[in-house]
């Protein structure tokens, strides 16, 4: 993996981290949300609902808009894709191990001497 790429994915995982970072992409899910709108569920002061959106923000997952006195978080689409493969491959190498370990167990029939306990 590229250092770019890998350091992508470290921010990535950085924001998502968090469980309060976690609820602001669930609720911007569902569309934006101004920064007062998604920290109405949360249990945060402002100045730590900021920190929280700009650590979202440098990981890539959401984009900011100000119109007047009023700021807007949008998810930016795709963000999550990279995250999203990374998770893929793993599965796939984790699977290929267990089909090996089946394949394994068929051959030296240890299933037959689990069965007899």
């Amino acid at each position: 993996m590229a250092a770019q790429a890998s350091e992508r994915l470290d921010a990535l995982f950085h924001a998502l981290a968090d469980d309060s970072r976690r609820r602001m992409v669930d609720q911007l899910s569902q569309g934006p949300a101004s920064v007062s709108e998604l920290a109405r569920p949360l249990d945060l002061a402002m100045p730590s609902v900021v920190k929280h959106l700009a650590v979202l923000e440098r990981g890539g997952l959401v984009a900011s808009e100000k119109q007047g006195r009023v700021r807007t978080f949008r998810l930016i689409p795709g963000a999550l894709a990279q995250v999203e493969a990374w998770a893929a491959e793993r599965e796939r190498g984790w699977r290929r191990r267990f089909d090996r370990l089946e394949a394994f167990l068929a051959r030296t029939g240890s299933d037959d001497a689990d069965s007899s306990r």
